[in-house]
């Protein structure tokens, strides 16, 4: 997992317990740096921090896009094809909600996507697209 030009993200969870066990045991980050109210993931090459917040509990709005309720507050990480299509099997077999199935949206667009949202245990958001050509993450 690395990144040219890597991002630094902080936000909050309710238990830094159920953080590792979505971040590490689910999504197969690894973990970094860490004390007892945050810990460092290394997010595919990008560095995300989980910071504990008391009785946190995330609420989003959403939009509509392309048919689907997408939560406005969320991140994410665009991966190949391949690793997305792996991530989707995997979060399928496992006891993850998914708040929009694995499915292509904008067909036949300029930016045709594989796209996925799921909530981690603290309520966060994240959204795992793909694009069969990644040149077109941009286009319009």
């Amino acid at each position: 997992m690395t990144a040219k030009d890597p991002f630094h993200l902080a936000f909050p969870v309710h238990s830094l317990l159920e953080a590792r066990r979505f971040y590490v045991g689910m999504l197969g980050c690894v973990e970094g740096r860490s004390s007892d109210e945050w810990i460092d993931f290394n997010f595919y090459g990008h560095q995300v921090v989980a910071h504990l917040v008391k009785g946190y509990s995330a609420v989003s709005d959403a939009n509509s896009v392309d048919g689907d309720d997408v939560p406005v507050r969320h991140f994410g990480v665009v991966l190949s094809m391949e690793d997305w299509s792996e991530l989707s099997d995997k979060l399928k077999q496992s006891e993850v909600e998914f708040l929009v199935e694995p499915h292509l949206r904008f067909k036949g667009l300029a930016g045709e996507q594989a796209t996925m949202f799921v909530r981690d245990f603290s309520g966060n958001a994240l959204e795992f697209k793909a694009f069969k050509d990644l040149s077109k993450l941009f286009d319009q």
